[in-house]
């Protein structure tokens, strides 16, 4: 059984711990093997704990009292075209991939993105992370992308967009 809630301070660590594994899994074929061997949770740790005292919505996905997965979205950090919110970042551990639980988190964001009175959203993936496609699935459009570099390494990113999140979160 997953619950889906809102993230809370006590997360941290759990958040940390599947925020680099799942980096560890989805991006070993993307970047660089040395770069993601030093990834490190306790590091993450006070990172997340700043995360989720700031205007942001962060959730976790929790199966049998254990965090398999989070997202969170809040603002755009970037001016992109009309949007005005973005979903910072939606993560898995591996095991829970492909059960829905994706789908969950999104809609948790989406539903309280609008709530809060954004109209549109859009979010940064690499060009070739599997979940492009999980995002297209969901409505979102292509809309631009750009170089960035990683561990020393050149990536496509791609943005997704949903131009109407009302529409989204009544789907």
């Amino acid at each position: 059984m997953v619950s889906i809630r809102i993230a809370e301070g006590r997360d941290a660590a759990a958040i940390a711990h599947v925020h680099v594994q799942s980096w560890r899994t989805t991006y070993e074929e993307l970047v660089p093997k040395e770069y993601l061997a030093a990834l490190n949770e306790a590091e993450r740790v006070p990172l997340w704990q700043e995360w989720l005292t700031q205007e942001i919505s962060v959730f976790v996905a929790e199966v049998e009292g254990e965090v398999v997965g989070f997202a969170a979205g809040g603002p755009l950090r970037e001016p992109q075209q009309t949007y005005d919110s973005e979903l910072y970042t939606l993560y898995l551990l591996k095991e829970v991939q492909g059960c829905g639980i994706g789908k969950a988190l999104l809609g948790a964001v989406v539903k309280t993105l609008a709530q809060n009175g954004y109209r549109s959203m859009l979010v940064w993936v690499l060009e070739q992370n599997p979940a492009v496609h999980f995002y297209k699935k969901a409505g979102a459009h292509s809309l631009l992308n750009k170089q960035i570099e990683i561990g020393g390494t050149q990536l496509s990113e791609l943005a997704l967009g949903w131009p109407d999140l009302a529409a989204t979160a009544s789907r």
